[in-house]
């Protein structure tokens, strides 16, 4: 009875029903990916570990940094302009052409100064890793859009539920091998997400159906889609900065041993805000263009659950999780536990303030989070800088936290602004425990005594 009432539960295509598709698979892609930094933990060392970070990080900072907005806006005006699909599509992909090829130049150039105090070896293999895993990861993200914005959810949980397994497999292949080389596993995480690209966008085939060559860009379709994300670049941008500024100061002011040690604490406390994140990502597609008291009812409903639940957890599996990062990666990373319990609390704060500012994005106001990230920047890269020289790893989380908890309270205010929501409604509504054991009825996951009460998601 229980597995046919789970069953009648993830099925479907509704806002609840995604958002646990979507959970699942952040949970089965936070356990692969811990799964990778424990094998290339063993396999290289702490130093090794840095040094592979550092391989690695270019290109997904640069894909942040050069993304203009595009997958935002593509699932917006994809949503509110019916009908233009193919032109928003085309429009997209073709922009980041140019783009990999000028950021991919600049790269190769600039890659000694950047990793300046790194091996060789090294220096040259981030090159290449970053040259050309930069197209894959714009076009991953392009992808993951189209993905959403058509609903096509078992896609985009394709994707990245497809890059770790993978990229798994094939470290998994190396370790069995006996190549103990970072030069080597960089190379399989290239050909992994090469095949993953490849296989989404044969299972979007239909969407891609385009005349690509018949005219370069529909004017109207580019303008709507620079249009709006021009506007919520400025807010990813940040956001790629806020979470990214943390190894630069790393890269640039510590070793490659503190770099090895704060990657593994920092992917580790990532696990407490799998929920969370599958929140922000599902529901700023299946709420934009909705009336505003539903999509502010909406979001704050799944702010408040997902901020209790997850505090409810997050205080045992923090005692839990040191005791498996000794077991797991070895003792010499239990030195950074304590930025690890710091980063754990930092997690759930930032998760909590991306699930109110979908409520912006999906009303067409990105400024308001724009703002709310340049303030949080500010004081967060501040207090690096303060931080860092006095405290070493543990100064970084700390900044880390004091910038979550800004962008929350920014968040917040913006709201009661805004939208004249009132603030303790925010943070505390009696119906939401009502809502849900209404939910669950619904689904038979509890037994109900009569008809099933509730909102529906």
């Amino acid at each position: 009875m229980a597995q046919l009432a789970i069953r009648k539960l993830m099925r479907g295509n509704g806002l609840i029903q995604t958002i646990m598709h979507t959970s699942a698979a952040n949970i089965m892609v936070m356990a692969l990916t811990t799964l990778i930094s424990i094998m290339t933990a063993r396999m290289f060392g702490v130093v090794g570990k840095g040094e592979f970070t550092a391989i690695q990080f270019y290109a997904t900072f640069l894909a942040g940094v050069v993304g203009f907005g595009l997958p935002t806006s593509l699932i917006y005006n994809m949503k509110r302009s019916k009908g233009m699909g193919a032109e928003f599509i085309k429009a997209g992909f073709l922009f980041q052409i140019p783009v990999s090829i000028v950021v991919g130049i600049i790269a190769w150039t600039f890659m000694p100064v950047w990793l300046g105090n790194y091996p060789e070896d090294v220096i040259q293999t981030a090159r290449w890793y970053t040259v050309l895993m930069l197209p894959m990861l714009l076009a991953v993200n392009l992808i993951a859009a189209l993905a959403q914005s058509t609903d096509h959810f078992n896609v985009y949980n394709g994707v990245r539920l497809f890059v770790p397994l993978f990229n798994l497999a094939g470290i998994a292949v190396l370790f069995a091998a006996g190549v103990l080389s970072i030069h080597a596993a960089a190379a399989v995480f290239l050909i992994t997400t090469l095949l993953v690209v490849v296989w989404s966008l044969y299972r979007l085939r239909n969407e891609l159906k385009i005349d690509w060559f018949r005219r370069v860009v529909d004017r109207t379709a580019a303008k709507l889609m620079f249009g709006y994300g021009s506007r919520v670049f400025g807010v990813e941008l940040l956001g790629t900065l806020y979470s990214q500024f943390d190894k630069i100061i790393i890269l640039s002011l510590l070793s490659a041993r503190d770099l090895g040690l704060y990657s593994v604490v920092y992917a580790l406390s990532r696990v407490f805000n799998t929920v969370q994140m599958a929140i922000s990502n599902v529901i700023f597609p299946k709420l934009a263009g909705l009336d505003k008291d539903k999509i502010i009812a909406t979001v704050g409903r799944a702010f408040r659950l997902s901020l209790m639940l997850m505090t409810i957890v997050v205080i045992p599996c923090m005692f839990i999780g040191r005791f498996l990062m000794g077991l797991l990666f070895g003792k010499e990373f239990l030195e950074a536990s304590t930025a690890f319990y710091l980063l754990s609390i930092e997690c759930i704060l930032g998760g909590g303030s991306w699930i109110l500012a979908a409520s912006f994005n999906a009303l067409g106001r990105p400024g308001l989070v724009l703002l709310r990230q340049i303030i949080a920047l500010a004081i967060t890269v501040g207090l690096f800088f303060l931080f860092t020289p006095m405290f070493g790893l543990n100064g970084i989380a700390l900044a880390l936290l004091a910038g979550a908890l800004v962008r929350m309270l920014i968040t917040i205010a913006a709201m009661r602004v805004s939208f004249r929501v009132s603030i303790r409604g925010m943070l505390f509504d009696k119906g939401d425990f009502r809502f849900l054991i209404g939910r669950l009825k619904e689904k038979n996951i509890i037994k109900s005594r009569g008809k099933a009460g509730g909102v529906d998601g």
